[in-house]
């Protein structure tokens, strides 16, 4: 039984350079409920998380927890020598445990210690749990050798492999931040499949706007507002971009009447205070003291119900970065390839040929050759067979942000970054090591797009990105005059991008038969070209 499990924080409070980013929040989710946190990049949603995991000390509040948990990272570490196998273990360890435990409670038998170890086992369904493992590495597309280094796997696998094996465990309280950056289509229903159907807790930071709809009961919006608490929404997230929608507009029409009706009671302060000072008195005849007195207390008054206004005032709503992309002038053709092989990752069958404003939606399951494609178009891999040719200036964003200096602040490293709405404030003097994955993410489009570039291609380009960035880069790529090339997962992004030019690859160790377009309820061809 499961109905005890809840999660609760009250005045939960923590903060960086002495600013706080995770300011006074109180809230509880009980079993049952899936809480969606979100917002925009650096507001605090993974620094949230960690507080929730206990993985972070707060500067002030409390986090309760009843039942066992699992947090499942952005970023995943791993040691030297880790194996596949060592992160499936350590995922069965409680299973397994609790099996053992009841076989030695069993022989001899010892009725109170066997009933206690057949009930833990039972509450974490222990006799499933090596079933529960090979099912989630299966549909993660994570089922490597167990012997398989975890260095020897790309980002993306391993993170899979360590979601696959915290899905396993069967915790109570799931905790997920961005758990849909490197999962398919098919791995993205599993995924939503299972959080749909856990009895505990769940708690997401996710830019997946399909899945916060599929998925949430409620969503934690960690942006400013009117009242400057934050708020608990219900309902996906369709229906809380209107409430946001209706909520900003109401705030900035409540801050504008109330600014003008602070000018307009401070300028008749103004007025008195200065009849007063000039010795202002009422015509002759009579009442002239009461007339006086009349005016004193008229300024009184007014004085009074400025200060009134200034203490029920609501701040100004701060302006929110707005994505400015550049004018990107491009024209005729600019890129071509022949069929293209990298033994083992990629086998195109067809030619690919992108000119100005031409747009390509590059699709198909992990381990398909999506970004070993766009690797070899940008010139960064030579393939086997095949080449390509460039006229124009070719600009890749990869699935992961790296930066060679750390030390180096965000206006150092693009002087445009403010300019294109992706950073601003004290973020832009910030070192790149202490910007949060988002931020580091907002700094390499920047970036990329400050070199002028006349052909874009976009690795997986909602990663790590606020839902608001990700609506707004959405619009630019459908305007822009550049030639792009999308590879991505995102559901909304693919809906988005339906009108486009699509290659669909399939994995090349999978029989050119089999058709990932069916998968993937695309197109049913083999590395081919379609428009």
């Amino acid at each position: 039984m499961r109905s005890h499990v809840h999660l609760t924080t009250q005045d939960l409070t923590k903060g960086y350079e002495a600013v706080p980013v995770v300011d006074g929040i109180s809230l509880k989710v009980s079993a049952g409920q899936r809480l969606g946190i979100i917002g925009e990049n650096g507001r605090g949603k993974t620094t949230l998380l960690r507080l929730l995991a206990e993985d972070l000390a707060p500067d002030q509040g409390t986090v309760t927890r009843h039942g066992s948990l699992s947090l499942v990272r952005q970023e995943m570490p791993f040691h030297d020598g880790e194996t596949v196998g060592d992160l499936l273990s350590e995922a069965l360890r409680e299973s397994r445990t609790a099996l053992s435990e009841l076989d030695s409670a069993a022989e001899p038998f010892d009725e109170q210690r066997y009933e206690k170890a057949l009930a833990h086992a039972e509450a974490i369904e222990a006799w499933d749990a090596e079933r529960r493992a090979g099912i989630a590495l299966k549909a993660l597309d994570a089922d490597h050798d167990r012997s398989a280094a975890l260095a020897t796997l790309s980002v993306g696998q391993r993170y899979r492999v360590r979601l696959a094996c915290l899905l396993a465990e069967r915790a109570d309280v799931l905790l997920l931040d961005e758990p849909t950056n490197h999962l398919d289509a098919s791995a993205l229903t599993f995924l939503t499949e299972r959080l749909q159907q856990h009895h505990g807790v769940v708690v997401l930071v996710s830019h997946d706007r399909t899945l916060l709809d599929d998925v949430c009961t409620q969503l934690l919006d960690l942006d400013p507002s009117p009242d400057g608490e934050v708020h608990l929404h219900g309902g996906g997230y369709r229906a809380f971009k209107e409430a946001k929608r209706a909520e900003r507009l109401r705030w900035e029409q409540r801050f504008a009447q109330e600014e003008a009706e602070h000018d307009e009671l401070a300028e008749k302060v103004e007025r008195a205070q200065s009849r007063l000072k000039d010795a202002w008195r009422p015509p002759k005849g009579a009442f002239k003291h009461k007339r006086s007195t009349r005016a004193a207390n008229k300024m009184r008054t007014v004085a009074r119900r400025l200060e009134e206004l200034d203490d029920q005032r609501v701040d100004a709503p701060p302006p929110p970065l707005r994505f400015t992309p550049p004018e990107l002038e491009a024209s005729g053709d600019l890129l071509h390839a022949t069929p293209l092989e990298v033994p083992e990752r990629l086998n195109l069958t067809e030619p690919i040929s992108l000119s100005a404003g031409e747009k390509l939606l590059i699709t198909g399951p992990n381990g398909a050759g999506k970004s070993t494609l766009l690797d070899v178009l940008a010139g960064r891999l030579t393939p086997a067979t095949g080449t390509v040719h460039h006229a124009g200036r070719v600009a890749l964003l990869a699935q992961e942000s790296t930066f060679e200096n750390e030390d180096a602040t965000a206006a150092q490293l693009c002087s445009r970054v403010e300019e294109l709405g992706l950073l601003r404030g004290k973020d832009l003097a910030r070192p790149v090591g202490r910007l949060s994955t988002g931020q580091r993410r907002r700094l390499e489009l920047a970036i990329l797009l400050s070199g002028g570039p006349h052909v874009l291609l976009l690795d997986e380009p909602t990663n790590h990105l606020s839902i608001a960035l990700v609506d707004e880069l959405t619009e630019a790529l459908l305007q822009t005059r550049a030639a792009v090339a999308v590879a991505t997962h995102d559901r909304q992004m693919r809906t988005d991008f339906a009108s486009w030019r699509t290659v669909t690859l399939n994995s090349p160790s999978r029989s050119h038969e089999s058709s990932v377009a069916s998968e993937e309820g695309l197109l049913p061809s083999t590395g081919r070209c379609a428009r």
